[in-house]
């Protein structure tokens, strides 16, 4: 699948002010992949406020890294002939996404780039009247045009003959959570720590997404950032994993690739938590 990749400064232009209306990093970069690949999706997109702030505040991964990886998992879909093969393209492309980001912000974790503890009051109050909060506004604006060209760039490497078996330990979780199969390629990005990088946990993330997702089924119009739903999987992860939530911490080593990954998920790797995460 050929795309139209843009010249970086002919990109959208407009992510500080999509932020401000939409109010968290993850839904803002979900939104804008999304009208770009020309398919908004608002109660997916509001789901995702959750993954705001390194997954539900706690200072992870950026969530504007969550919700490109969102808006290339329902692209994949959409492009791909078949599951392993969307699966595939929408790691690869997340990987993609990561490597810009991480380029421009020499980071890819919300507590490095915000220098703010979302749990700490004292540590949000300073976020905000030191003014620190404006710099993730601006990197919305400069990152937006440079997300787009990795995302499709990602995209572009669509096989017409590849149908590999793909397993992303996020898709797993989703699947069977009762996941379309469309979610369940849409949250495959996130596996291994988001594109394998083995930071904090893609399948924790995709429950949290999805419980999101059932909380904006039922509740309109509100954010879902705080919403009792995520909150629940958060706590019975930590218990699960007692405490720890780095994935290369939980399993003890990073995945070389998504070969490595696949046989590691199909082999029983994490299935006790995967398990878990499914059930509550």
């Amino acid at each position: 699948m050929n795309y139209d990749v843009k010249n970086i400064v002919d990109g959208p232009k407009d992510g500080k002010k999509v932020f401000r209306k939409l109010g968290t990093c993850s839904r803002t970069f979900f939104y804008i992949l999304n009208r770009e690949f020309g398919y908004l999706k608002e109660l997916e997109e509001r789901a995702s406020d959750t993954l705001a702030g390194g997954i539900m505040q706690q200072g992870h991964q950026c969530g504007m890294l969550w919700g490109a990886s969102l808006a290339v998992g329902a692209e994949a879909y959409r492009k791909c002939k078949d599951q392993n093969q969307a699966i595939k393209v929408a790691i690869n492309a997340t990987q993609k996404v990561m490597v810009s980001f991480s380029n421009r912000e020499h980071t890819i974790n919300c507590r490095e780039i915000t220098r703010c503890n979302f749990s700490s009051k004292l540590s949000m109050a300073k976020y905000f009247f030191s003014g620190r909060f404006l710099h993730c506004f601006y990197l919305a604006e400069k990152w937006a045009p440079e997300a787009v060209k990795s995302a499709m760039d990602g995209l572009s490497g669509i096989q017409k003959n590849d149908s590999e078996m793909c397993i992303s330990c996020a898709s797993e979780v989703a699947e069977k959570m009762g996941a379309s199969k469309e979610e369940v390629v849409m949250v495959s990005g996130f596996a291994g720590g988001l594109g394998l990088c083995g930071a904090a946990c893609g399948a924790l993330a995709a429950a949290v997404w999805m419980k999101s997702l059932k909380w904006c089924r039922e509740v309109a119009k509100k954010t879902s950032m705080t919403n009792p739903y995520s909150k629940n999987s958060l706590d019975i992860f930590y218990k699960a994993t007692n405490s720890k939530i780095l994935c290369s911490e939980i399993i003890g080593r990073e995945f070389k690739s998504i070969q490595d990954h696949t046989s590691f998920i199909k082999n029983g790797g994490c299935e006790r938590l995967i398990e878990t995460l499914s059930k509550y």
